[in-house]
């Protein structure tokens, strides 16, 4: 049996090294190398340096991530891999809605501070950001862990399964610490990013095996997953830790709100209005599998779950490119065209790895399911079929919340987010109470379009009216 588990985990690298980030690694080079041969703009250079560092991690732990996958696929009932992937979306919902957007937050503010050598600044953006995490991180758990006895049975978990998924919620308060990510990103160590993703997976994926070799059940999955999430997290605070002290910036992490805020300039609007916007997002995105669960079951959950699972596969280089595009243009002058002209670039990079990862997808994607999670699941791709045409959208428009962000209106970004939300929320019950489960990838298709449109109409408004905008 382990034997033939090996083989298909074979196949499944090859398949993997063509339809995931892994798929697009090759292309991703080959244009790294050539705008560092034809491209004047060291800005750019940067950006693809950057999500390249990114993205080679992004290989190793998608194939390692896909093989957790896998060993709860096949270790569990379909009922149960449902019931797995249901707890862990309530947790990082929870996490979500309740997380500040402090990575931003340190980069909005931090990153210009250092640029100018202030590292006085520094240290209270990151005072005030820490300061949130921690405050954030106590409410969540204890809001996510009061509310989940309610919803636990709407979700479908059994009696015995909720006594598990409310240990799972101790892990929501490291969920919501972004500070860390933020420290790094500012002080351009997008390498130590990078190996933090490679290392999480990669223990997941030895516990998952674990798990399933020893015939574990969901409790076996769903400690792995926990002890991997932490561990994953506190390297990454290692890892700003010890960039700190490299730099010599010392107090950074001594969590303060107030006495912090006062010193940073609309920090409040700021956090705050981020805040609303992700966990709108978050509501959206990883939402939809506690609603697709309730509305359909946990089986059904755990069919979208893999679909979703490949369009944000596909969607990788989009969002490392994001990751690393933020940094720069806050560091860029809003007024001028620079900027703007970026993010057409950027934007046009991204639209074209999406055309190639929906031929890929669409090519290979069927023998994949077929040799990683088995007959059982095949459904998934007919999900994933439409929900491929939605890659090309979201990656094209990957560049447009971080422009209203550069413009200031951060605003406009929670309209547009809240907006789009709303609008495939209802699609999205509407569609499968109508559809069942392939309405729910037909609304997944529709509220990418629509959100794409909320966030362009606000950036070409700021686009006309840049010469009034002010470079802090």
């Amino acid at each position: 049996m382990l034997r033939a588990v090996i083989k298909r985990w074979q196949y499944h690298c090859f398949f993997q090294a063509l339809v995931t980030p892994a798929g697009s690694s090759v292309l991703f080079y080959l244009l790294s190398l050539s705008h560092r041969f034809f491209v004047k703009d060291n800005v750019f250079k940067s950006i693809i340096r950057n999500a390249s560092w990114l993205l080679s991690s992004n290989i190793v732990g998608a194939l390692f991530g896909l093989l957790a996958l896998t060993c709860a696929g096949h270790g569990m009932s379909t009922a149960a891999f449902g019931t797995l992937v249901v707890v862990q979306a309530y947790a990082k919902v929870v996490s979500d809605v309740a997380k500040f957007q402090t990575w931003q937050m340190v980069v909005r503010f931090g990153a210009p501070a250092l640029a100018k050598g202030q590292k006085e600044r520094f240290c209270n953006v990151t005072n005030f950001s820490f300061g949130l995490d921690l405050m954030s991180g106590g409410v969540a758990m204890v809001a996510g862990m009061l509310l989940l006895p309610w919803l636990g049975h709407a979700m479908g978990l059994a009696a015995s399964d909720t006594w598990l998924a409310l240990g799972f919620c101790t892990l929501i308060p490291f969920m919501t610490s972004a500070t860390s990510t933020g420290i790094l990103r500012a002080i351009d160590r997008f390498d130590l990013i990078a190996l933090q993703q490679m290392v999480k997976p990669a223990l997941q994926a030895t516990g998952s095996v674990i798990a399933w070799y020893f015939e574990l059940g969901f409790a076996g999955f769903l400690v792995t997953w926990y002890l991997t999430s932490l561990v994953g997290n506190l390297l990454l605070w290692g890892g700003a830790i010890y960039e700190l002290n490299r730099q010599n910036i010392r107090g950074a992490l001594r969590p303060r709100l107030f006495s912090a805020a006062r010193s940073i300039e609309t920090s409040w609007n700021f956090v705050w209005t981020t805040n609303l916007a992700h966990s709108v997002y978050s509501l959206r995105n990883a939402g939809s599998n506690v609603i697709v669960g309730v509305v359909l079951g946990p089986a059904a959950a755990g069919l979208f779950k893999i679909a979703t699972s490949f369009f944000n596969a596909a969607g990788t280089p989009s969002e490392l490119l994001e990751k690393s595009f933020y940094p720069e243009i806050m560091r860029l002058d809003p007024s001028s065209q620079r900027p703007w002209t970026l993010a057409i670039r950027s934007a046009a990079l991204s639209f074209g790895l999406g055309l190639v990862m929906i031929v890929l997808v669409g090519f290979f994607g069927k023998s994949l399911i077929l040799l990683v999670f088995g007959e059982r699941y095949v459904e998934a791709f007919d999900l994933l079929q439409i929900m491929l045409w939605a890659v090309v959208v979201s990656m094209a428009a990957f560049p447009l919340e971080s422009l209203l962000y550069m413009a200031h209106r951060q605003r406009e970004a929670l309209v547009a987010e809240g907006l789009g939300a709303i609008c495939y929320i209802v699609m999205l019950v509407l569609f499968m109470k109508a559809f069942g489960v392939m309405g729910a990838a037909w609304a997944f298709l529709g509220g990418q379009c629509i959100n794409a449109l909320f966030f362009l109409i606000p950036v070409i408004g700021a686009y006309r009216h840049r010469h009034t905008l002010v470079h802090e």
